[in-house]
């Protein structure tokens, strides 16, 4: 019988909690017995996917938050705190996507995309940890990417945060990891998100993205919000508890093949 992560009487903060692998988390952790407060900047998204946690017999409140803004993050944090007295566990999950080379990439959209993605998980991170100290222990989760370790065309800002997210966390695992403060990151492959299918609307033949976004993967097919969640809360939880400064590939086996899918389908080695 497979064991499932239980937190009981922990808190846990989830940022770009509204939809998404974020909304998921919320739900998987509430599911298991956490306290959840979920962020973000979107009012009715963020309320509705509370209210679905308490419909569903679970804990959660709704704090709006834009993590660009140190102020609205340093209140949400003191809300959170004074609701439920201290924070267990943070997922930094808050991202956008955006796309330009270095060249045709504008700085104000290079600012953003840094602050939302990178800059956001060091803020919140530096309001929640005192937090966690003061309980003797906590759990951070980063939501990178394979983009954390890799590149895709076009996406020069993304990468970069990205990339600089990784080295956060592996940062704040070594600092923080004698105070009994475990800090890792999950880098999923395609999954289907609002975000995801944001991007594949874009293009002029979104069913050919879908379609080459499911060959990407070694398992055929893009990967579920639930599934992140799933492995969110397993690094959250105390059966990672030997677990930090990792990062956990959740991507279908993207990474796996050398030179991608294409060559593995079709180059040396193939079986066709």
């Amino acid at each position: 019988m497979m064991n499932v992560p239980s937190f009981s009487n922990k808190v846990a903060v989830v940022t770009g909690a509204a939809m998404g692998i974020g909304q998921a988390t919320a739900q998987k952790l509430a599911e298991c017995g956490a306290s959840v407060a979920l962020l973000d900047r979107d009012a009715g998204k963020g309320a509705a996917a509370a209210s679905q946690i308490v419909a569903s017999g679970g804990r959660a409140e709704f704090f709006q938050c834009d993590v660009v803004s140190t102020e609205q993050i340093r209140h949400a944090i003191d809300s959170i705190r004074a609701r439920w007295k201290g924070i267990d566990v943070l997922v930094s999950n808050a991202g956008i996507q955006r796309y330009g080379d270095v060249v045709t990439t504008d700085e104000s959209v290079w600012d953003e995309t840094f602050a939302t993605n990178l800059r956001s998980c060091y803020v919140v991170a530096k309001h929640v940890i005192p937090s966690m100290l003061e309980r003797g222990s906590g759990a951070i989760v980063a939501v990178g990417s394979v983009q954390s370790v890799a590149a895709l065309p076009n996406s020069a800002a993304y990468v970069s945060a990205k990339h600089g997210l990784l080295g956060l966390v592996r940062s704040m695992a070594l600092d923080f990891a004698s105070r009994h403060i475990r800090v890792n990151c999950v880098l999923p492959g395609a999954i289907d998100t609002p975000m995801l299918r944001w991007a594949v609307d874009s293009s002029p033949d979104p069913a050919a993205v879908i379609e080459t976004c499911n060959r990407m993967h070694a398992l055929g097919r893009i990967g579920r919000p639930g599934e992140v969640a799933e492995a969110i809360a397993f690094l959250a939880s105390d059966a990672a508890s030997f677990i930090t400064g990792a990062a956990l590939f959740v991507d279908g086996g993207m990474m796996v093949p050398a030179g991608g899918m294409g060559f593995s389908e079709g180059g040396t080695g193939s079986r066709k």
